[in-house]
């Protein structure tokens, strides 16, 4: 395992991130804490418990893991397309590193910086609603997991598009769609019969159910179900990276 060519891909990849405060934390807080003030707030109060928990509480881990999906699809994605578009990969690629271990690098990064966004969203909760967390553990394996799950999933798509117009495609059309449909903001037990069986084809309501059992220990699904989902799901991502990887797709003449 080259751990100093792993080391030095992540690091270059949190200076730059950390360069772009703004952007890479600042604007999704901000997005989030609006939905707090809109939905907790004004809507809340209007809105009944939801399995007798209040539903600006209900809202934290729904809010929060959206925003981990999102970041973790678009730091995934964009950590390995501007090498690509920079020219710059083929000094990674002249390098002697493993796929694995760009795939630790870059994908490890990725993961990082979702993490810590999804810790600074749950502090700035604090300041909207008092919630608890019922298996802290369970939580962070949880927020760690999808991080890493759909970092896998970014990179795939930034190894697939060949413009920035492709780039944002299967986010802005896929990933957020399913995001809002998964129970970011509901459960989908308030849903007609017919529909929860409909929404059970959502592989987000298996992450959402997950990690919302993490803090108030119930969910839409049994956490078997979610850890299975997770697991295979993140596995198949993996699968696909080393593949394209290792077939030098879109990296290699």
């Amino acid at each position: 395992m080259n751990l100093p060519a792993i080391s030095a891909i992540y690091r270059f990849e949190m200076s730059r991130w950390f360069r772009t405060l703004t952007q890479s934390i600042l604007t999704p807080v901000l997005s989030t804490a609006l939905y707090f003030l809109v939905f907790g707030s004004a809507i809340g109060s209007r809105i009944q418990n939801l399995d007798g928990i209040p539903y600006a509480v209900f809202l934290v881990p729904g809010l929060t893991l959206l925003s981990v999906l999102t970041e973790s699809v678009s730091n995934g994605s964009f950590g390995i397309y501007m090498p690509r578009f920079s020219g710059t990969i083929y000094e990674v690629l002249s390098a002697p590193i493993a796929p694995i271990e760009m795939v630790l690098g870059y994908v490890g990064a990725a993961t990082t910086k979702s993490i810590l966004l999804g810790s600074l969203i749950l502090l700035t909760a604090r300041f909207f609603v008092a919630y608890s967390i019922a298996s802290p553990l369970l939580m962070l394996f949880f927020l760690a997991l999808t991080a890493a799950t759909f970092s896998l999933l970014g990179f795939c798509i930034g190894l697939w598009a060949d413009g920035w117009e492709k780039l944002q495609v299967v986010p802005a059309l896929i990933i957020t769609p399913l995001g809002f449909l998964g129970g970011s903001f509901y459960s989908i037990s308030m849903l007609p019969p017919t529909l929860q069986k409909i929404a059970l084809l959502n592989p987000v309501v298996y992450l959402m159910s997950g990690f919302r059992r993490s803090f108030y220990g119930q969910g839409d699904v049994s956490l078997e179900a979610s850890l299975v989902f997770l697991g295979v799901f993140g596995g198949l991502c993996l699968s696909l990276v080393l593949f394209l990887l290792r077939s030098g797709y879109r990296i290699r003449p």
